[in-house]
């Protein structure tokens, strides 16, 4: 299916879910000057071509339990796909990471890793990071504060 260039009224709708994914269709017609069913149709639309990936809830996970939150870079020594491999597939079994990025530089890949406390983290980093073949280095930065967390992209 093709998709057609967005125009303002979609950039408006994606910006108000963004912020908030509870808005009734209603609601975002209201903010956005259309009615109803148009908005219906366009954020149908907007998941259909893939621009609408998933409506989530944002939870204060401190409210829960306590947070060790570190980044944590990692360089590997083997570029091959079988090293590739193994790293992702590490990193899509282990709910502690949070995001993986591939980067240019000194280091391959930067994490964020999400656990209770710096024993479980320790752990985390022998059990699943230093028993793989691949890793050359691991570096780790621990988060003292986190400033601003946002999940909205400017559009």
């Amino acid at each position: 299916m093709e998709s057609k260039q967005l125009d303002q009224t979609d950039i408006n709708i994606l910006n108000l879910l963004q912020n908030n994914g509870l808005l009734s269709y209603r609601d975002i017609a209201k903010l956005v000057h259309r009615t109803h069913n148009p908005i219906s149709e366009r954020i149908s639309r907007l998941k259909k071509l893939g621009y609408i990936k998933n409506t989530v809830a944002i939870i204060d996970l401190k409210k829960i339990r306590s947070l060790f939150t570190t980044y944590t870079m990692v360089r590997l020594n083997d570029h091959s796909s079988k090293g590739f491999s193994q790293f992702q597939q590490m990193v899509e079994r282990s709910p502690q990471i949070m995001d993986c990025s591939h980067l240019t530089g000194q280091y391959d890949f930067l994490l964020k890793i999400v656990v209770e406390d710096l024993g479980t983290y320790n752990e985390f980093l022998r059990l699943h990071i230093a028993t793989l073949e691949c890793i050359q280095k691991v570096e780790s930065f621990p988060v003292l504060t986190e400033m601003k967390s946002q999940t909205a992209y400017l559009l």
